[in-house]
């Protein structure tokens, strides 16, 4: 037999006005640590597919995508020639060793390098791009960050002419 239970509103509506100030907080501290935003001094994208029209259409994309967002498109290219993978395999696995088979892979590459980014912009760049990835594409994104110098690290001071 089960008993029933009676739970009150006013305990939920408690619980989740301090989950609700507990979330604010969270966020309130989120955001004065993201005040100082990351600086790029360069953002390299590599793409590969299997696909060449695939791959030269996503990579239009993702140029038109940077040039709405005002990014600066630095250098885009491609090799004019795939990469091709074989691999011979024997028809028969045990007897026969005369009749094999071949297969082959071709994958295509696209590069692109992009100038002077925001941590704020790089990262929605880059979630806008990675949702509309299509299927057989891989994507690669290599980050340079600027940072400033360590504390330990000081100017040195300018040589002494008697030191001659």
């Amino acid at each position: 037999m089960l008993l029933p239970i009676s739970f009150t509103p006013i305990a939920f509506t408690r619980i989740a006005l301090i989950n609700v100030q507990r979330v604010q907080s969270t966020l309130s501290s989120l955001k004065s640590e993201d005040e100082n935003d990351k600086l790029y001094k360069l953002l390299e994208l590599e793409m590969r597919s299997n696909d060449q029209a695939v791959l030269k259409s996503y990579s239009q994309f993702v140029n038109e995508t940077a040039r709405e967002l005002n990014i600066n498109v630095g250098e885009r290219w491609a090799p004019k020639k795939a990469v091709h993978d074989r691999l011979t395999l024997l028809r028969s696995i045990h007897v026969k060793k005369k009749y094999r088979v071949q297969y082959e892979t071709r994958t295509y590459f696209s590069f692109m390098q992009l100038h002077k980014l925001t941590g704020s912009t790089t990262n929605t760049f880059l979630e806008y791009i990675q949702r509309n990835l299509p299927e057989g594409v891989a994507l690669k994104v290599a980050k340079v960050a600027l940072e400033k110098f360590p504390d330990h690290i000081k100017q040195l001071p300018p040589a002494s002419q008697n030191a001659s």
